[in-house]
This record gives structure tokens, C-alpha cells and sequence, in this order.
């Protein structure tokens, strides 16, 4: 990305961030400091040609809260497949879930983030040896 994008991408996260909207400030409440298993998670990240809502840098994983205006949309889909190809996993939720199920969203990103990899072993080789070098899988 050149630096003017990221530069432009960064100015408009930060106001992204200083505009939460209900359904974005509820469920911060409940993610940030590391509350959720022990995760952390940013707000409004840019990550490729996106701002997303809130990210997990360490479990691979983006939450999106989406209002009546990504019912049905096709946009969303498109833009699913582009943050998967940057690497990441991505959860959605209605911003009327968010704000009269918390509960309910909250399992549901801790389930995912219980599925998770350890941060570095993503992409391991499956083939390594648990016993270390050399040594034969059993």
C-alpha cells in the first residue's frame, strides 16, 4: 500500500474510532483489555482496502456488526473473500444481536477464538514431528 493510502486509511480509522456507533461501543465494552479469553482486539483496522470493525491480530479473526443496510448485500460477500485472502477469518453479526443478545455474540466469537491456532502456528507444515528432528511420526 503506498503511503499516501495508509496514510488516508489510517485519518480515516481514527474517525471511524471517534464515531462508534451503539452496537460498536456495546460490544467494545466487552472485548477490549483483553476480557475475552484473553484476546486482543483494535477497532476500526485498516486491512487491505477495508477499515474493519474489530480485528484479533493474534487469532486471525475480524468481527463486522452490520445494520439493515447489509441485508442481502453482495458487497459483503466480496468483501469476505478479499480480508480472507489477507488471512483472515471473518464473523458477522446484526447490530440488533449485538445489542439484545451481547451474550449470544460474545459465545460465539469465544467459540471461534477457542478453534483458533496459536499465534505462529497457522501455517505450520503439518508434517512436523511432535517428537522433535528426526524423528519418526508415530
Amino acid at each position: 500500500m503506498s503511503t499516501l493510502k495508509t496514510k488516508f486509511a489510517a485519518q480515516a480509522a481514527k474517525r471511524l474510532r471517534a464515531n462508534l456507533t451503539d452496537a460498536e461501543i456495546k460490544l467494545w465494552e466487552h472485548i477490549r483489555d483483553r476480557q475475552l479469553n484473553g484476546f486482543k482486539f483494535v477497532r476500526q483496522l485498516p486491512v487491505g482496502a477495508y477499515i474493519v470493525d474489530f480485528a484479533c491480530r493474534e487469532a486471525e479473526l475480524i468481527v463486522e456488526l452490520d445494520g439493515g443496510q447489509h441485508a442481502e448485500n453482495a458487497n459483503d460477500a466480496a468483501r469476505t473473500r478479499d480480508l480472507a485472502a489477507h488471512g483472515y477469518s471473518v464473523l458477522r453479526f446484526w447490530n440488533h444481536d449485538v445489542l439484545e443478545n451481547t451474550e449470544g455474540v460474545l459465545t460465539a466469537i469465544a467459540e471461534h477464538l477457542s478453534k483458533a491456532p496459536s499465534p505462529g502456528l497457522r501455517f505450520t507444515k503439518t508434517d512436523l514431528s511432535p517428537k522433535g528432528r528426526g524423528e519418526e511420526r508415530v
